[in-house]
């Protein structure tokens, strides 16, 4: 293909892209049968702050919400997927999924490539309204799918309530009434013996 054509640049960067169904999270699906993917998280966290977007805390340009959210991890092609509850894997993922958006992004054609790299740097920085609410539907999705899969990925790693509090409360900074149900789903899951207290 031709080098310096922005469409068949384009295109390659999809075919890219597909690499993100093969990153594979700590998280499972609901029903436990296997662990998820890092797209069907994107998908998932973008579908989910459509129909959660009257629940902001502030109003906010719901399709640069979506846009971010499925944008935010393509950094996992080259960077891999981090578990928050591994404070050693977190300390390397900044520096490490910076590089990997410089390099997967400069695929693109300046205009395009510029524009998600604004939006990742705008997700990452947690400032605007869109960036907060994105990142709390990020941090609430694994969590609630351990709360309906019992711990999946919590009891194995030994995750307390106060840890998924500490790493989680990240969400009352976009939606305080989630937050709030949070701390509730937290609580009843202490009491099911499925998060240690």
């Amino acid at each position: 293909m031709e080098e310096n054509n922005p469409f068949l640049n384009i295109i390659d960067f999809i075919g890219y892209i597909d690499q993100l169904k093969h990153v594979t999270r700590k998280n499972a699906l609901h029903d436990r049968s296997r662990e998820e993917n890092t797209a069907e998280h994107s998908w998932h966290a973008a579908l989910s702050a459509l129909l959660l977007a009257p629940y902001a805390d502030q109003p906010v340009d719901v399709n640069k919400v979506v846009k971010m959210l499925l944008i935010h991890d393509l950094v996992e092609i080259e960077a891999g997927d981090t578990f928050v509850y591994d404070s050693e894997e977190v300390a390397k993922q900044e520096p490490s999924e910076a590089e990997a958006a410089d390099i997967i992004l400069s695929k693109l054609p300046e205009q395009q490539g510029e524009m998600l790299q604004n939006l990742w740097d705008e997700f990452e920085a947690r400032v605007t309204p869109e960036a907060k609410f994105a990142k709390a539907i990020d941090r609430f999705l694994p969590l609630y799918s351990n709360i309906v899969n019992h711990g999946y990925s919590w009891l194995p790693y030994d995750v307390t309530h106060s840890h998924v509090r500490e790493i989680g409360s990240i969400i009352k900074d976009g939606s305080t009434g989630l937050w709030e149900l949070v701390e509730d789903m937290l609580d009843e899951a202490v009491q099911d013996g499925y998060l240690n207290p």
